[in-house]
Order: structure tokens, then sequence, then C-alpha cells
């Protein structure tokens, strides 16, 4: 373990000095006040349209957001045209230790130093496509390797989003992310850390807080079927082991969220008081009440099963993909309409780092406004990472986490996915 990491260590080291081109250092905020103007600024709260919008931003805060901000002596004036100025996009679930391939192959053949360079890069990539702040939920089986990019992030070694990372995310024996269909005989590890009843969650908790998770991420169904329009996934752990689970969490102040895609697992998971059901294809109506009244996000996730389906191996693959997201589609009106609170998640990873604005697009198409959508990815998941008094907004006070994409994304949702100004901190990253 010690060996593993100081090679880490050395890994990060190299990366803050590699060249531009290949991994670009955090700079320090600007020395300078910064005034950026813009045809338009969401106020993504009320939805009210400022034009034009400006901002005034002092080192890493937001100063001033009018039509007409203070100018200060030395102050560096962006125009950027006709765009929309927005909060730092969020997405609640990524993965930033997988990239596009065979996944079981990538955790087994690629070591844990090579697939945190590649992390490294993938949250270059996120950032740069506008996502300031993000969920790594679960290194598949790079144990606690997050904590480095994480840390290496906010020291200012290396470019990515603000981060929440939980580790290698737990599971049970035979369950959802074990080796399953390799020869026994060779012993191929798991993409989560076994835990098999109350008590092992408890160990399993305790050890993964110690390695620098911020959250708790388990799985709790798997492998989803759909039988006649329905969904079919059995449960991993029962109500009274996510309980203690969420309790043991909640001891040293953390939360727990859920890879959970139906019932009765996602009612187990509500009753226990988890902070998110990721995925959520189908939910109960005791199940989408205790989460509105409780305020659990339900995190949709539709662009890994659209990609999926896209590019399934077989055509029978495909139609399988095809109709979970047909069926997780018709459910999600549902979920709108019982009041389900809704943080935007892409599952990224799978499919290529940077292109996860596509979430946005498939939310409104499958029945979510365009406001309430970019809510999801800004509001709502400030308030799921445990920061809505940091970001999520542009308010003055709160960290200067900016982007801009052309035209009104009110009208084209597709906006989102051609940003073309970022700020993280106050730091300029793409203009």
């Amino acid at each position: 373990m010690k060996t593993l990491r100081a090679f880490l260590a050395f890994v990060l080291t190299f990366l803050s000095h590699a060249p531009l081109a290949a991994q670009s250092p955090q700079p320090a905020p600007s020395a300078h006040a910064i005034v950026l103007h813009a045809a338009y600024l969401l106020d993504v709260e009320s939805g009210h349209i400022i034009t034009p919008g400006e901002i005034l931003v002092y080192g890493d805060a937001i100063a001033e957001v009018g039509t007409k901000v203070t100018r200060p002596s030395g102050a560096e004036i962006i125009d950027l045209g006709d765009t929309t100025l927005l909060p730092g996009l969020i997405d609640a679930h990524v993965h930033l230790f997988l990239h596009p391939g065979a996944e079981d192959l990538q955790t087994i053949q690629e070591s844990v130093p090579q697939r945190t360079i590649m992390a490294t890069l993938a949250a270059r990539d996120d950032l740069m496509a506008g996502f300031t702040a993000e969920r790594d939920m679960g290194t598949e089986g790079a144990g606690s390797a997050d904590t480095a990019v994480r840390n290496a992030i906010n020291q200012g070694q290396i470019s990515g989003p603000r981060l929440r990372i939980s580790g290698n995310a737990i599971n049970i024996l035979g369950g959802h992310e074990d080796a399953i269909g390799y020869n026994p005989e060779q012993h191929v590890l798991p993409n989560a850390t076994y835990a098999n009843n109350a008590a092992e969650f408890i160990t399993v908790i305790r050890e993964q807080i110690k390695e620098g998770a911020d959250f708790i991420k388990i799985y709790e169904t798997g492998e989803d079927s759909v039988v006649n329009g329905h969904l079919s996934t059995p449960f991993q752990y029962t109500e009274d082991e996510l309980v203690a689970a969420v309790r043991e969490a909640a001891r040293t102040g953390h939360r727990v969220a859920v890879h959970d895609t139906g019932e009765p697992g996602t009612l187990y998971a509500a009753r226990a008081g988890v902070e998110s059901i990721e995925h959520a294809y189908q939910l109960s109506d005791e199940t989408m009440r205790i989460m509105r009244e409780k305020q659990i996000f339900a995190v949709p996730t539709f662009t890994i099963t659209e990609y999926f389906a896209d590019h399934a191996a077989t055509p029978e693959a495909a139609a399988r993909e095809r109709q979970l997201l047909d069926l997780h589609a018709s459910e999600f009106k549902r979920q709108l309409a019982a009041g389900v609170p809704i943080a935007m998640g892409s599952d990224v990873g799978p499919f290529p780092h940077g292109t996860q604005a596509r979430e946005f697009v498939l939310m409104v198409k499958f029945g979510m406004l365009p406001l309430a959508a970019i809510q999801a990815g800004t509001v709502n998941g400030a308030k799921l990472l445990g920061w809505q008094d940091k970001i999520g907004i542009l308010k003055p006070g709160y960290a200067a986490d900016v982007v801009a994409v052309p035209g009104k994304p009110l009208e084209d949702i597709t906006a989102l996915q051609k940003v073309s100004f970022v700020m993280k901190n106050g730091v300029i990253y793409r203009k």
C-alpha cells in the first residue's frame, strides 16, 4: 500500500509539471478584478433573464451581479458577446476512473496508477465542458485513488472540478459489481468492496472514510430486466442493513447514495434516509412520497442508457437498453408529477468525459422544463453535494464558478453542450 501511495504521489507530481497541452496546473485567481459581460444572464433560482448580464469577480468570489456592475480601476473587462452567463454546471454522478470500452476488462487489465492518470484527464475534460463540480460515484476497483485526484485538484496541482468522492463503493458477494463469469480459481476481484451484513457495513464505511471518502456509495439493486412493462431487479441489502449504513455514515457527518433502479430496493433506501437514489428507473407511489417528504434526490442518468443502446454489441442488447430507456422515460414523468427532487447526473465514464451535457437534453426530452433541468444541474446539484451556500447560483459571496453558452438555453437546451467560457473559483480555464 505504501508503494502504491508513493507511486501515485509521483504520478501527480509529474502531471503537475507536465506541458500545458497535456495537463495545465491550476493557476491562482487573478490579482485584479474581472468583469464578465454577456448579452444575457440567467438567474437560475427564479428563471429571470437579465439583459445584458454582468458579473464582477474579485479573487475567487462573485462580488456583484446585475445589468451593469461596478468597474474598479484596473479591472479586466471580458465581453462574451451573444452568450448567456450561468453558474458552473454540476454533474452528480460521474466515474472519473472509467472510459469507453469493456468496463469489466479495463478494471482488470489497467493498473491503478494508469487509471489514476486517466482520471486526471477525465477531470480536465469535464471541467472544460463547463462542469465545475461533480460527485465521483466509485472508482470501480481502484480503491481510494480518487482521494488523490480530489486532493491534487484542491491543492492546485491539476485542473478539474470540485469533487465529492466515494472511494470504491460497497457491494455484496455475487452482487451487481462482483466479478461474475470468470474462472473462480483466478479470484478476480470485484469492482466494489464486499459488505454482506450490517457489521461488515460498519467496518467498510469506517475504512472508506478513513481513506478520504466524502460520502458512501452502495449498490442496492441489480441485475435489471423488464418483464411485462415492469422493472424486475433484486435488492442486495435489507432495509435494516441500509439503516445501519446510514446511521454509521451519519455518525461522522457523512451521507449515503445508492445505486438503486427499482422496488423494493428503492423503498428500503428511501425509508433508511439515503441522500440520493441513483438511476431510479421505477419508483412506487410510497417511495416517491417519502423522497418528496425527506427531499431525497433522484438522479436519472438517462445518457448512459442511451449510449449503451447506441453502442450495444448485439441487436438484442440494444433492444434491451431501449426498453429500459423507454420505461425510465415514462416513469420519469410520474416522478416529476409527484414532486420528487431531481439532480442532474449522467453516469459519464463509460461514454466520453466532457460530453455529459447531453443529460440536460434528455431530461427536457422526457418531460422536464428547460429551467427545471438547468436547476437540476446547478441549484439542486449544489444541495446534493452539500455546497448550497457556496456554488450553484450567481450571487455575491458565492464562489466564482461561471460558464457561458451561446444564445438562450431556456429556448434551446442544447446550448449547454456548447460551453464557450469556463471559470472556476475565479480562474479562467476556457475563453
